[in-house]
C-alpha cells in the first residue's frame, strides 16, 4: 500500500468524511481535520506540562500537528486545530528534526498530539525513527474520538495512549464538539487502548522511571458542566475500575468568545473541588491532579499552560 492510499476515501476517524484528500485539481480537498495528504506541523520539542510518568526530567518529546478531526470550539490549541498554522515537511525531514530533538534534549519518548489525521505518515515515520535507533516509548496523545479499526492498525506502532474522555453527556458533546455519539465512541476507544496496552505501567517516581507503556485517561473539567465531569468519571470507574490512572485537568481557559457564558471564564474552586472530591469518593488509586492555576502575574501575560503556536517556543512550562 502507498503511503497516501488511505487518504484517497479517507475513514481514518469516527467522522468517516470519505474526502478525498489527495484530490487533484485546483488542489486537494480536506477532511473535516481541515488537513489535505500533505503533513503538516507546529511544532517539534521537548514539552514539560505532561503529566509526571510522561514529563519525567527531560521533557516529553512533542510533535504537534496541525488540524483536529474533532475541532472543539473552545479548543486551547485553536491556533493549530482551526487556524491552521503549522508548516508543510515530509517525513524524512521531520524524522530528522526528531533525531535532532532526542540527542539534544534526551527526552523520555516520542509523544504524537493529535496524529489521527495524519496516521499513515506517523507509521511511517516510527518505523523510519526505529530504523535509525531511536527505540523510546511512542505515546499517542488523543481526543478519545477515535475509530477502533484505526486503533488496530496502530497497536505494533504505539506504547502509550493518552487519550481524554471529555463529555458523557451526548448533548454537550454535540453543542461543543458536534459530534453526539462522543461518550460511546470513546468508551470503546479506551477500551481498546486498554485491552492493547494496560494501565500506564509507571504512576510512583516518575523522576527515576518514566513510563514505557500503557494508558492513562485524561479529563478536562469544563466551567459549570460539572454534572458532565461526574458522570464522565463514573462511566470510567465503572468501566475499568480503580486501576485506571485518571488525569484531572483544571487549564480551561476561554480562547474564544462563546454563547453559553460559563464558558466564558475558568472553572471556579469550588467546582474543581466538586469534582476532584467525586474521584477521590470513587476509589481511583493513580489520579493526578492539576489545580486550579492563580490568575496570571503581571509579568505572566497569559496562563502556564495555554500555548502560544505563533512563538518559537509555545508553552511558559518549558523546564
Amino acid at each position: 500500500m502507498k503511503l497516501n492510499d488511505p487518504y484517497r476515501c479517507c475513514v481514518l476517524c469516527p467522522r468517516q468524511c470519505r474526502v478525498n484528500r489527495t484530490a487533484q485539481g485546483p488542489g486537494p480537498d480536506k477532511g473535516v481535520c481541515g488537513e489535505t495528504d500533505q503533513l503538516r506541523v507546529a511544532y517539534v520539542g521537548p514539552h514539560f506540562g505532561e503529566e509526571p510518568p510522561i514529563t519525567g526530567t527531560n521533557g516529553s518529546g512533542t510533535v504537534f500537528f496541525t488540524g483536529c478531526s474533532l475541532r472543539c470550539i473552545y479548543c486551547q490549541n485553536h491556533q493549530i486545530s482551526r487556524g491552521g498554522i503549522g508548516v508543510r515537511m515530509s517525513p524524512g525531514e521531520l524524522a530528522a528534526g526528531m533525531v535532532e530533538m532526542v540527542e539534544r534534549h534526551h527526552v523520555h519518548n516520542i509523544n504524537w498530539v493529535t496524529p489521527d489525521h495524519f496516521l499513515p505518515h506517523v507509521f511511517d515515520l516510527v518505523t523510519l525513527l526505529r530504523g535509525r535507533g531511536i527505540h523510546l516509548p511512542f505515546v499517542y496523545n488523543l481526543s478519545g474520538y477515535q475509530s477502533t479499526e484505526a486503533l488496530t492498525s496502530a497497536e505494533n506502532f504505539a506504547d502509550i495512549y493518552l487519550p481524554d474522555f471529555k463529555y458523557s453527556d451526548p448533548v454537550l458533546a454535540a453543542a461543543l464538539s458536534k459530534c453526539k455519539d462522543y461518550p460511546v465512541v470513546a468508551l470503546e476507544a479506551i477500551a481498546a487502548m486498554v485491552r492493547q496496552k494496560g494501565f500506564l505501567n509507571t504512576v510512583s517516581r516518575p523522576e527515576i522511571f518514566p513510563a514505557t507503556k500503557g494508558v492513562l485517561v485524561r479529563h478536562l473539567i469544563l466551567p459549570g458542566k460539572i454534572a458532565n465531569s461526574i458522570n464522565a468519571l463514573t462511566s470510567l470507574f465503572v468501566e475499568f475500575g480503580p486501576g485506571l490512572p485518571l488525569s484531572l485537568m483544571s487549564q480551561y481557559h476561554p480562547v474564544f468568545g462563546q454563547r453559553d457564558p460559563d464558558l466564558n471564564r475558568q472553572v471556579l474552586k469550588n467546582e474543581f473541588d466538586t469534582v476532584l472530591s467525586h474521584a477521590q469518593a470513587l476509589g481511583f488509586e493513580h489520579l493526578f491532579v492539576q489545580f486550579p492555576d492563580t490568575p496570571a502575574e503581571p509579568h505572566r501575560k497569559r496562563p502556564l499552560f495555554l500555548p502560544d503556536f505563533e512563538r518559537s517556543e509555545p508553552f511558559l512550562c518549558s523546564g
